[in-house]
């Protein structure tokens, strides 16, 4: 019973994740776990705890229902507006990852270097 509860909440949540085009990266960093973790989780070997599993619904916009294949897709009315950032590409959502790790003086170096770059549309 496990494992196919596993499997189902694995399949829902990949399911759920490409259709906001989200990496698994994206979705670990979200709900606060390793992408490792997160790859185990979404693979179906492994059950996330309570508080894992409210915010994966709540970042992946996917009632508790349809997580656990109990009924239907339907809108989730507490997580019907995903964070802004959902529109943002790939790339640039790693991008901020690794800057969100840089100390002080890289954040200042890579700050300098972009404003070099002339953005979109000029």
């Amino acid at each position: 019973m496990e494992k196919t509860l596993a499997s189902r909440l694995g399949g829902a949540a990949r399911l759920a994740r490409t259709r906001l085009n989200l990496t698994q990266a994206d979705v670990a960093e979200r709900i606060g776990i390793a992408s490792e973790v997160y790859g185990r989780l979404e693979r179906g070997h492994m059950l996330p705890s309570i508080q894992t599993f409210r915010r994966l619904c709540v970042v992946l916009s996917i009632s508790a229902d349809e997580a656990l294949g109990l009924k239907p897709s339907q809108e989730v009315k507490w997580a019907a507006e995903p964070p802004s950032d959902y529109g943002e590409s790939a790339e640039l959502r790693r991008l901020m990852r690794r800057a969100r790790q840089l100390d002080r003086t890289a954040i200042r170096i890579l700050s300098v270097l972009a404003a070099q770059f002339k953005p979109k549309g000029s």
